[in-house]
Formats: structure tokens, C-alpha cells, sequence
């Protein structure tokens, strides 16, 4: 299965254009402490299914986390869960912050 991605430049575009769209984070709590993109959604990966009737499948959804690669895993996941329409956005925070916003702390 190849799972869908996004990049930066592209989520922050659709932000820019007050696209409507979920941005989901689901790295672990400490992480969310230390940063996060504003307006998005907190569900850490292992409590996601648990929570997963938090999304609405007809969403437009993009995941993040630290670089990408556990988004990707989450993307797929959902794919497999009926989800029409997410993607992962490749790069995580990490690129967010080195890119997008610079304001935002590193780790």
C-alpha cells in the first residue's frame, strides 16, 4: 500500500487558503509539551484506537509527527480503517520548524 503524503510547503498553502482540513498530531504527550502546530488535533498514535470516533472518515486529514514516520504508519492505518481521505506530511514538526516556522524549538 503506498500511503498517501503531503508536503510542508503544500499544508501550509492549504492553512494559507483557510482550506478546510484536519491536521492530527500524534506524537506522545512530552513531545506535544514541548511544541506543536497550532489548531491541531492531539490523539497520540496508541490511543487512536480507542479514540479513532474522534475523526469523521469524509475529512480531509493530515497527520504529523516528530520526522514522518510514524504519521506514515498512522495514514495507512486509517486508510485501512475507511478513511477517504488522509495523508501523511512528510518531514513531521522537524521540518515544520525548520522551514515553515522558525519559531518554533528543535528536538
Amino acid at each position: 500500500m503506498t500511503v498517501p503524503k503531503i508536503t510542508i510547503r503544500e499544508v501550509n498553502a492549504l492553512r494559507e487558503q483557510g482550506e478546510l482540513f484536519q491536521l492530527l498530531d500524534i506524537r506522545e504527550e512530552w513531545e506535544r509539551n514541548l511544541v506543536k502546530i497550532d489548531g491541531s488535533l492531539f490523539i497520540p498514535m496508541d490511543q487512536l484506537p480507542l479514540r479513532i470516533a474522534e475523526l469523521d472518515k469524509t475529512d480531509k486529514i493530515v497527520i504529523y509527527c516528530h520526522t514522518g514516520v510514524r504519521s506514515a504508519a498512522v495514514t495507512a492505518y486509517l486508510m485501512g480503517q475507511g478513511f477517504e481521505d488522509v495523508n501523511n506530511m512528510a518531514g513531521g514538526i522537524d521540518a515544520w520548524a525548520r522551514e515553515i516556522d522558525s519559531s518554533l524549538p528543535l528536538y
